[in-house]
């Protein structure tokens, strides 16, 4: 059983950085304990973990325009991530991983904002009937994460430019449907910020564990371990 929910917000935007610190947190989960972690990328391509970079990613143009590339530990499909997205992640002890559970919080946040939101087969979150959070999973020694995109005010138009879809996907549903397939929450609440999105997820939090949140502090954590796993993520042979 959770008996313990805390929360971290970072303000750093390196993607190397929020990847090394989702694992750290991850590693280091207390027992009873459930984390959520809510984080920015800013101008990022995040790949699954057993996907082909070239094949994903227009990576050229990506590191033209400034961009970075990096690899998560998850499985799941490519992602564009700016400072229009928030990403969260929920780290716990394997035993007390519950996924519909962790899904909810989101749904909950939405719903608190005045947004409909639904669960669509395991991976996906819609609003009007299209997808503003992808999910992916991760299971190691014991923990776990879930983790995931929401797109608050994404620039969708950056987000076609460097994702290339599946040619199973183009072909079944072509480049436009795949584009429509996504929605920014601001097309259904317009004066919605990000830091508002991430209030509404620690509040949902509360709601759906029944308990009060603690906030973390990174100055706690150990930075060496954190430099070590940094180094991983930002590592060409990683990405």
């Amino acid at each position: 059983m959770i008996r313990k929910l805390l929360y971290l917000c970072t303000d750093n935007t390196d993607p190397y950085h929020n990847l090394a610190l989702e694992q750290y947190l991850t590693d280091t989960v207390p027992a009873d304990t459930c984390i959520l972690y809510l984080w920015q990328n800013r101008h990022t391509v995040v790949i699954g973990r057993n996907q082909n970079a070239w094949q994903e990613c227009r990576t050229a143009l990506l590191e033209q325009d400034g961009g970075k590339l990096s690899r998560r530990l998850s499985g799941g499909g490519a992602v564009y991530h700016d400072m229009g997205n928030l990403n969260f992640t929920f780290s716990l002890p394997t035993a007390e991983y519950d996924l519909h559970r962790q899904q909810r919080v989101i749904v909950e946040a939405c719903r608190s904002l005045g947004i409909e939101a639904s669960f669509s087969g395991r991976n996906d979150i819609l609003a009007a009937g299209r997808k503003f959070s992808g999910n992916s999973f991760y299971h190691h020694n014991g923990c776990s994460f879930h983790n995931g995109t929401l797109l608050v005010s994404v620039d969708m138009a950056n987000l076609g430019k460097y994702l290339t879809p599946s040619q199973r996907k183009l072909q079944s549903k072509g480049v436009a449907s795949v584009r429509s397939r996504v929605i920014n929450l601001t097309e259904l609440r317009p004066s919605l910020t990000v830091a508002e999105m991430a209030d509404a997820m620690v509040k949902a939090a509360e709601t759906v564990y029944g308990l009060k949140a603690s906030m973390l502090s990174e100055a706690d954590f150990d930075e060496a371990e954190i430099k070590k796993r940094y180094q991983r993520f930002s590592s060409f042979d990683w990405n």
